[in-house]
C-alpha cells in the first residue's frame, strides 16, 4: 500500500526493507552511528510518546533548528505521527530572523543541535510566549536533552501506546505537515504550508527518474531545513536508500571516501566548486600529464548524449575515462551513479562534462512551494536535455504566461502562506495557477527551460532587458570569481560587482609576483584587475551589446550566507548587497562612460 503521509513511510520501511542496518546513519564522536530499521522507528515512536506525555496535540508547532543528523529524523516523524506540525528552521541565520520566525509560527518546543545554537537562541525563547521548553541533541550543561526525552518516551510507551494509534489514525493526507520558511532574498521570510499530500506525491513521482534501490548509499550534504533535501529524505527512504549524513561542509571529500554513495544531492554552486578544485589540481600536473588531463576536460566539455558525437569521439571518451575521469570518480567516492542538482541554474559545461565522466548530473527544478519537484531530467527513460530542467512530473501541469512566467499546478501545490491570505491570493491566482516568479520555456514540447526570475530582470534606459542570471552564471564559469552580482537598472549600461575567489586568486598572486598584505590591497592592484578585465571581455564577447558589462568592482569581501549576501541556499541577496555597496554603485554609474 502506498504512503499517504510522510510517517506511513515507516510502515513502508519496516514491511520492505525490515533487514536493513544502516537506514540512516551520522558521525558520532567521530564513527559513524548506523541505525537499522527497528531502532529508527523505535526512536520515532519514543518522540511521539514523550510529545503525547507533554501534551502537545495535533497543530501544535515544533520548532527543529539543528544540522542534518538522524535525530532531525526521529524528530520529524515523532511530531508528523501525531498530527503536530514541524518548524525546520536553518541553523545558520541572523538572531533578527530566528526572532521574527520563533514569533511568527509560536511553537510550543524547540529542537536545538549543539551549545553555539542553544547560547544564540534561548535568550530569544525566552522572551517568546508560546515556547513551553527547549532540547537539545548535543550534551549542554543546563539544558534538557534530548536522551532524557527519548527515555520518558520509553517509559510512557505501554500507556501512550493507544494513544499514538488514534492520533495516526486521526491524521489525514490533507492535513498540515510543516510550515517552511523560504530562505527569502529580500526580507523576511515567508511561511510556505504544506501538506501530506503535498510530499508525498512528490517523492513518489520522483522516484521513477533513477533505477537506485536498497543496495544504494546516499550522502546528505544540503541542510534538512530545505525543502530540496528535507523532499529527497523521504525519497530515499521510499526506495529504501540508506542516508548517511556529512558531517560539514569541509567533511564532503572525506565523508565521500568513508561512505562510497550512490547518490548525493547539490545546489550548483557547490558543483562549481568541486569542478574547480578538480581543474585547480590539473592545473598543478607538469608535462604530458597535464596535456593529457587537459586534453580529456576539453573533450567532456564537447560531450553529447546518446553516441551524437560520433564513433571517434566516443573512442577517445573511452581512453579520457580510463586515463583521468576515472580518478574523477574515485575522488567523490568511486560509486557516484547519479549527482542530482537543484536549487539555482546550473551551467550547461557542468552536465556535460559530468556526465562525459560517467557520473550523470539530472538538473531538476522547484520551489518550496511545490514541495518542491516540478521538472526534472529522468535517467530511466533517458529524457535528459542539457541546459534545461527535464520534463515535468507527472500529474503536474505548467503553463508559460504572456510575460514569460512559469506557471503551476498539481498535487503538490501548498496550502498557502501561514497566516499571509493577501500574499497567498497574490501568488495562486482565482484559476488555482501558482505563478513562481521564474521565467521559462519549453523546448521540444517536453523540456522546461529556466532563462530568469521575474523580479530580477531590469531594463537599462535604452529600454532593452537585462537578464542577471544568464551573465552573471556565464562569470562564475571563470576560475577567478566565486560570486558576481549583474547591476544596472534604468542606466545607461550594465555593470557588475564581483566577489573574487580569494583562495585561488591568491595562489595566482603568489605565481606572479603580486605582493599584498590584505585582500583590499589585492584587489586594488593594477595588476589583477586587468586580469579580471581579461575575464570580463572575454564573456562579453558572447554578449549582446546591450548585455554586455561595461564596467565592474572587485570587492573584497567574501559573501556567505553566514554574514549575509547570501541566502542559506547560496543565492544572492540583492537588497542587502545593493544597501551593502550603495556607495561603490554609485561610484559605477557616476561617470557617464557606455
Amino acid at each position: 500500500m502506498e504512503p499517504t503521509r510522510t510517517f506511513d513511510l515507516l510502515t513502508r520501511i519496516q514491511n520492505l526493507y525490515a533487514d536493513k542496518t544502516d537506514v540512516i546513519a551520522g558521525k558520532e564522536d567521530g564513527n559513524w552511528k548506523r541505525y537499522s530499521v527497528q531502532e529508527y522507528i523505535d526512536n520515532c515512536n519514543s518522540v511521539s510518546y514523550a510529545l503525547l506525555s507533554m501534551g502537545i496535540k495535533k497543530g501544535d508547532k515544533v520548532a527543529i533548528i539543528s544540522n542534518n543528523r538522524p535525530e532531525w529524523n526521529f524528530t520529524d516523524f515523532g511530531i508528523s505521527q501525531i498530527g503536530a506540525v514541524s518548524v525546520p528552521i536553518y541553523p545558520t541565520i541572523s538572531s533578527e530572523e530566528y526572532e521574527y520566525i520563533l514569533g511568527h509560527a509560536e511553537p510550543k518546543l524547540v529542537f536545538i543541535s549543539d551549545k553555539t545554537l542553544y547560547e544564540k537562541i534561548k535568550p530569544i525563547a525566552d522572551k517568546t510566549p508560546a515556547i513551553s521548553d527547549i532540547y537539545t541533541f548535543d550534551k549542554i550543561a543546563g539544558a534538557k536533552q534530548f536522551s532524557e526525552l527519548i527515555n520518558i518516551g520509553k517509559e510512557m510507551a505501554s500507556r501512550l501506546d493507544e494513544e499514538l494509534v488514534k492520533a495516526k489514525a486521526a491524521v489525514k493526507p490533507s492535513d498540515l505537515v510543516t510550515l517552511i520558511y523560504t530562505s527569502g532574498t529580500t526580507g523576511f521570510p515567508k511561511a510556505v504550508m504544506l501538506k501530506h499530500s503535498n510530499l508525498v506525491s512528490n517523492f513518489i513521482e520522483t522516484s521513477f527518474i533513477h533505477p537506485l534501490g536498497p543496495e544504494a548509499k546516499g550522502l546528505s550534504l544540503l541542510p534538512l531545513s530545505h525543502i530540496y533535501e528535507r523532499m529527497l529524505t523521504y525519497h530515499f527512504q521510499y526506495k529504501g536508500i540508506s542516508i548517511y549524513y556529512a558531517e560539514n561542509m569541509g567533511t564532503i571529500i572525506d565523508n565521500l571516501k568513508e561512505i562510497k554513495p550512490e547518490v548525493i544531492a547539490v545546489v550548483p554552486r557547490l558543483l562549481e566548486r568541486i569542478f574547480d578544485k578538480i581543474i585547480s589540481k590539473g592545473k598543478e600536473l607538469k608535462g604530458l600529464k597535464k596535456i593529457i588531463f587537459f586534453w580529456a576536460v576539453n573533450l567532456g566539455l564537447r560531450y553529447e548524449l546518446n553516441g551524437k558525437n560520433g564513433r571517434f569521439y566516443e573512442m577517445q571518451l573511452s581512453l579520457a575515462n580510463k586515463l583521468i575521469f576515472s580518478k574523477w570518480r574515485e575522488a567523490l567516492g568511486g560509486n557516484i551513479k547519479i549527482i542530482a542538482s537543484g536549487g539555482a541554474a546550473l551551467q550547461p559545461r557542468l552536465a556535460r562534462i559530468f556526465w562525459a565522466a560517467r557520473i550523470p548530473v539530472l538538473e531538476g527544478y522547484g520551489l518550496t512551494e511545490t514541495s518542491p519537484v516540478i521538472s526534472i531530467n529522468n535517467l530511466c527513460s533517458m529524457e535528459v536535455m542539457f541546459g534545461t530542467v527535464g520534463p515535468v512530473l507527472k500529474d503536474i501541469q505548467i503553463r508559460i504566461a504572456e510575460d514569460g512566467e512559469i506557471l503551476s499546478k498539481g498535487p503538490n501545490l501548498m496550502l498557502g502562506y501561514y497566516k499571509e491570505p493577501k500574499l497567498t491570493e497574490e501568488a495562486i491566482d482565482a484559476d488555482g495557477w501558482f505563478h513562481t516568479g521564474d521565467i521559462g520555456t519549453i523546448i521540444d514540447g517536453k523540456y522546461l527551460k529556466i532563462t530568469d526570475r521575474k523580479k530580477e530582470i531590469f531594463k537599462i534606459s535604452s529600454g532593452k532587458y537585462i537578464a542577471p542570471q544568464v551573465i552573471e552564471n556565464k562569470l562564475k564559469e571563470s576560475m577567478f570569481i566565486e560570486q558576481v552580482m549583474v547591476i544596472g537598472e534604468n542606466q545607461k549600461f550594465a555593470s557588475a560587482l564581483i566577489a573574487p575567489d580569494f583562495q585561488f586568486l591568491h595562489n595566482w598572486a603568489s605565481i606572479h609576483h603580486v605582493s599584498f598584505r590584505n585582500n583590499e590591497e589585492l584587489i586594488s592592484n593594477q595588476v589583477v584587475f586587468a586580469r579580471y578585465q581579461k575575464e570580463v571581455t572575454e564573456m562579453n564577447q558572447n554578449l549582446g551589446d546591450h548585455e554586455k558589462i561595461k564596467r565592474f568592482r572587485l570587492v573584497s569581501e567574501e559573501w556567505t550566507s553566514q554574514t549575509g549576501e547570501l541566502s542559506p541556499t547560496l543565492k544572492l541577496k540583492r537588497n542587502v548587497l545593493y544597501e551593502k555597496y550603495s556607495d561603490v554603485i554609485s561610484e559605477i554609474f557616476s561617470v557617464d562612460k557606455t
